[in-house]
């Protein structure tokens, strides 16, 4: 198990590339079961989510060939599937519910175990399970696993109840298989959603609106093969962006889209950084001092929640008192501790943090909680002028992608250590 260590206290100053998106690679690669065809997928990232999915894929039986350096990885779903999802992968993460959709549509019949992920709430899966009755399959529990099974499904009007991209993930790719025509209303909009249903349309599937709140499917018999590119993760950019804000200093993330950072970096402006941007780059130059601010978290367009704790560790040093409410997940909030310990005032009242900004934070031993805490305690450490161990950083290497590397090309004093 390893530890990252940080030597900071100095402004951050260069260039570095923004990764292929985590959250819009793994539900890729889940499509890749609803064709018998090769799907060829580039701009992937090298992340532990993303291997342990290609082992979950490749236990079911499907062929998988990951080029680690160039990025690019081959998958081929063919008849010989093993349409059971098992415990200790799923457990590990939740995202691998995602091989529910393609496997009732294709195969009629999936077993796959109730998720695990990071302990940052609840997460019910009912919207899932919502949209596969809806859509013709019924569903059992059976010891831990969700069973479900159906003949063909069928079209449907789904209205979820809230708004959840992987469930809208999960019934998007099972309605290109259905019979007849689905629609989807209070979809999810995020970009990552928008960059699966593309990828479907170049298979052959029938989508139209993805990205926004409605979302119709007309129902195909079969799909196909297809070469894609994973978007570039908004997420890592904004938390590399975030580095040379809370530092003081200058940084350039290239390989982005901007505008899937609206949120972001609206508030980052907020927060007293000058903000540049181009057709595939954004440049940040930090304040000597950030400004408060207000921040709630939202489904896109709004706010992520993925940036919330990295946007608490500005918070932190902050020329002001700022009021940061989580509104998406109710346990979000396991940063706080960590960054107490290094001398943050942080107050908890119900979902929202009162962050009263201190002149510094001192160094101390660190434990991630979560993926996106990880990168908080990280971006805090940056800061400090001495030694800052953040440990469990497996937690990191889910979701992002040699982060101290990037770290380093902006002149951080970043390294991996064994633990």
């Amino acid at each position: 198990m390893d530890k990252i260590v940080i030597e900071g206290g100095v402004a951050l100053e260069g260039v570095a590339r923004a990764s292929g998106a985590k959250n819009a690679v793994l539900p890729l690669m889940a499509s890749a079961l609803l064709t018998d065809e090769p799907c060829r997928i580039s701009n992937v990232p090298r992340l532990r989510d993303v291997e342990t999915f290609l082992t979950l894929l490749e236990r079911m039986g499907v062929e998988g060939a990951f080029d680690r350096e160039t990025g690019f990885l081959t998958l081929r779903a063919g008849e010989a599937i093993a349409t059971e999802a098992p415990y200790e992968l799923v457990k590990t993460m939740r995202a691998s519910l995602l091989v529910l959709g393609p496997l009732v549509a294709r195969w009629g019949v999936a077993r796959v175990s109730l998720p695990g992920g990071c302990a940052i709430g609840e997460r019910p899966i009912d919207q899932h399970l919502k949209g596969m009755e809806a859509l013709g399959a019924t569903i059992a529990l059976d010891r831990g696993y969700v069973v479900a099974r159906a003949d063909r499904l069928a079209g449907a009007e789904i209205i979820f109840d809230l708004v959840t991209v992987t469930g809208t993930m999960n019934v998007l790719m099972a309605a290109t298989l259905a019979r007849g025509t689905t629609v989807l209303e209070n979809a999810a909009r995020e970009p990552e959603v928008a960059n699966l249903a593309q990828a479907l349309n170049n298979m052959g599937a029938r989508i139209e609106g993805a990205g926004g709140g409605t979302i119709v499917i007309e129902g195909v018999d079969s799909l196909r093969g297809v070469e894609h590119a994973v978007i570039a993760d908004r997420i890592e950019t904004g938390t590399l962006l975030a580095a040379g804000a809370i530092t003081g200093g200058r940084v350039l993330v290239e390989g982005c889209i901007p505008e899937h950072l609206e949120a972001v970096t609206l508030k980052l402006q907020e927060a007293g950084a000058s903000v540049e941007k181009g057709k595939d780059w954004v440049r940040l130059e930090g304040p000597a001092r950030l400004n408060p601010f207000f921040l709630e978290t939202a489904p896109h367009p709004g706010f992520p929640t993925d940036m919330q704790a990295q946007l608490m560790a500005l918070a932190t040093l902050a020329d002001g008192t700022s009021f940061i409410t989580e509104n998406i997940f109710e346990n979000r909030m396991l940063h706080v501790a960590e960054l107490r310990r290094m001398g943050a005032d942080i107050t908890l009242r119900g979902n929202t943090a009162i962050v009263r900004g201190v002149d510094r934070l001192s160094a101390a031993p660190l434990m991630a909680s979560d993926l996106r805490a990880s990168a908080a305690l990280v971006l805090a450490g940056l800061t400090v002028k001495g030694r800052t161990e953040v440990s469990r950083v497996y937690h990191l290497d889910r979701g992002y992608e040699r982060l101290e590397e990037k770290l380093q090309a902006f002149g951080a004093a970043v390294r991996r250590e064994p633990a």
